[in-house]
């Protein structure tokens, strides 16, 4: 997996107001911490995050972090980011430091390929129950996705765990009977129209006059 660089600014001001104005200034606040590393709170440009977020690796993208006054860079991984309720921008985030000889865990999405025979023969529907899976693995053995083959799926058949491809370095923390795609038929539902169903019910009968009030 690259690498990719991102400078960051320590912060000596904390609270949500200062958050706030970082943010208007494009700016988004952070903690680097890590074992054996006194937290340190910075701040990083919101464009250059979103920048290192979005390589084939995502969020699992192996940071570079050049903290100004610091002898050497941190290498990290982003975790716990916070988004903001509505606009959905990063509010803000951990980078953890990490070593490359060390395993950590990591979210990793999963990618279905091919058109399952249930679906071609039986105009059966495929519906997803988990986008991605948690796995453990040195940082560079972490794959961007996990990619697999549906194509052999038949209605009322399900893919699990256990059915992911074996990757070199890596290891499923999901339970391996945990369900991640099925084909099914799809239910369909008639029902007549409301105003059908009043037009056959009054049909044929006699009209009935209003009685006078007393």
């Amino acid at each position: 997996m690259d690498q990719v660089t991102l400078r960051a600014e320590p912060r000596t001001e904390f609270g949500s107001r200062v958050g706030r104005r970082l943010r208007r200034t494009g700016s988004v606040p952070a903690v680097v911490y890590g074992r054996g590393l006194a937290p340190i709170n910075v701040a990083v440009d919101r464009r250059e995050l979103y920048a290192a977020l979005h390589t084939e690796a995502g969020s699992n993208a192996l940071i570079n972090l050049e903290v100004a006054g610091t002898k050497k860079p941190f290498l990290t991984v982003a975790r716990e980011v916070q988004r903001h309720p509505v606009r959905g921008d990063i509010a803000h985030l951990d980078f953890i430091s990490i070593s490359l000889t060390e395993e950590i865990h990591a979210e990793v999405a999963i990618e279905y390929v091919g058109v399952p025979v249930g679906v071609k023969r039986d105009a059966g529907i495929v519906e997803t129950i988990r986008v991605s899976v948690n796995i453990s693995a040195l940082p560079l053995d972490i794959p961007g996705h996990i990619t697999i083959d549906i194509s052999d799926m038949e209605v009322n058949q399900t893919k699990r765990v256990a059915d992911l491809p074996v990757l070199k370095g890596v290891r499923y923390l999901d339970d391996a009977e945990t369900d991640l795609v099925q084909v099914i038929i799809p239910r369909v539902v008639v029902e007549a129209p409301v105003e059908g169903v009043i037009a056959t019910a009054v049909e044929g009968a006699e009209p009935v006059e209003a009685e006078e009030a007393d």
